[in-house]
């Protein structure tokens, strides 16, 4: 079942959505949706300057984290930055109306609701929040205009439910690999497209029991730290990823669940971590021992790191993956934040990937539910999609539309995470180093740019 990439030994591979509500955004206020809004080129619903003064721009920006970006959905269908209001100027229901952040009065022209089809809707007007001149430069003002369903006018919104800050900032990390060709700078891509967590490839062993990036870079002040430096610098982090399909795995080497807990201690505490990833491919997937030693150090490491995110990388069929992993796991009463499939390799050309995307990820679910008890609705929560962006080892083509049916089967079921291998292939291809570019006609980040639109 294990996903093979084919690279030289010494390029380690491995892979280890825009959440929309339907109707009215209903949240309680107490448990009011907070994040960002996403449209036009990947870039951020902003209050200009991050000035909360009545008349205040509101425009688009490339997304900065900051709070002139986190906008409050709630029930009573207002959309809050800054602890004002979304509002049409003069409540003006003509083509062109300006937006604004405005004091919260009650008004009409403070009314929103999202459809499924991702167009935001001011009900007063019956027009939607638009970009004008379908401009997608930063400080491009929004306006309402009658809808067309124009790439100007589709947004992704926080979606209501737990209330806390949507998981989409740590759920889209695409994998970025230090180990060989050209590996681009987050900076790049985080000004690109807003991503700013990435899933860094690969701790590997270095004869016994001893964690290294793919066994032979030394843990900390190398390439790998300063990509964390430059990605925390950006606002953003990383989430080490731990085996992959080819070198040493630690899960292998190291002789015990203690040795193999520790080892994993020892990177999460030299990167003070949020998350980590478990890719278990080849052996370390296929031993039933590793699998038990795996399962038994991630519960250890789950109670000495509370609120450390922990996900499981496995491969899959087009059907879902083997459950051998997963049913050990629940055996043993561990659970994981998420249980990411790698949904490739499946062999041929000529697929829907998109489609067999989907189709795996079910099987994920209905195993979920399966092997712990889950409802859909749980199982779904705790799941993600590892895809392969461009050409793959079998010749499958995996498109930017096939990562658009991704998104929006992720953001119909809220998934945990969202993420491909790998950021160094998301560029078009100009006779660059080996698996530096994706094979397929694109734009630079074009593939992050999809995901990018992930809300949680």
């Amino acid at each position: 079942m294990a996903r093979a990439r084919s690279l030289p030994l010494s390029a380690i591979l491995a892979v280890s959505a825009l959440t929309l509500s339907t109707g009215l955004l209903a949240a309680s206020p107490a448990q009011a949706a907070t994040g960002t809004i996403t449209g036009l080129a990947g870039k951020c619903l902003d209050v200009a300057g991050a000035n909360s003064a009545d008349g205040t721009p509101v425009q688009i920006y490339d997304c900065n984290g900051t709070a002139a970006q986190q906008w409050t959905v709630g029930t009573d269908g207002t959309v809050r930055a800054l602890g004002k209001c979304l509002d049409v100027t003069g409540s003006s229901t003509a083509n062109g109306a300006t937006v604004q952040l405005w004091s919260c009065g009650g008004g009409n022209n403070q009314k929103w609701t999202v459809s499924s089809a991702g167009d935001i809707v001011n009900p007063q007007a019956n027009k939607c929040l638009d970009v004008t001149g379908n401009n997608s430069a930063n400080g491009t003002r929004a306006q309402i205009w009658s809808c067309t369903g124009a790439a100007n006018q589709k947004w992704s919104a926080p979606a209501p439910g737990d209330g806390g800050t949507p998981s989409a900032p740590m759920a889209v990390a695409p994998y970025l690999y230090n180990g060989w060709g050209s590996p681009p700078s987050p900076t790049t891509i985080t000004n690109a497209t807003g991503v700013k967590w990435f899933t860094l490839a690969f701790v590997l062993s270095n004869g016994y029991c001893n964690p290294q990036w793919d066994g032979s870079r030394a843990l900390t002040g190398g390439a790998d730290q300063q990509t964390i430096n430059t990605a925390r610098a950006n606002g953003g982090d990383v989430v080490p990823s731990f085996g992959g399909w080819s070198g040493n795995k630690l899960e292998s080497s190291c002789a015990s669940a203690g040795e193999l807990a520790a080892a994993y201690q020892r990177v999460i505490s030299a990167f003070g971590l949020k998350a980590i990833d478990i890719d278990l491919e080849a052996d370390a997937y296929n031993n039933p021992t590793v699998q038990q030693r795996t399962v038994d150090a991630l519960k250890t490491v789950k109670a000495n790191n509370p609120g450390l995110k922990v996900f499981v990388t496995i491969g899959t069929g087009q059907n879902g993956p083997d459950t051998s992993l997963i049913n050990r796991a629940a055996r043993s009463a561990l659970t994981v934040d998420a249980w990411t499939i790698m949904p490739f390799n499946f062999g041929g050309a000529g697929q829907n990937m998109g489609n067999l995307t989907v189709s795996a990820s079910e099987g994920l679910k209905n195993s979920l539910k399966s092997a712990y008890g889950y409802s859909d609705d749980q199982a779904y929560r705790l799941m993600g999609i590892s895809s392969m962006n461009g050409i793959t080892d079998q010749n499958e083509t995996v498109t930017v539309a096939d990562f658009r049916t991704m998104l929006a089967y992720a953001q119909q079921h809220h998934l945990a995470r969202l993420t491909f291998w790998s950021a160094n292939r998301d560029r078009p291809c100009t006779g660059g180093p080996a698996d530096s570019c994706s094979g397929v006609g694109q734009s630079a980040w074009e593939f992050t740019r999809v995901f990018s639109a992930y809300t949680g």
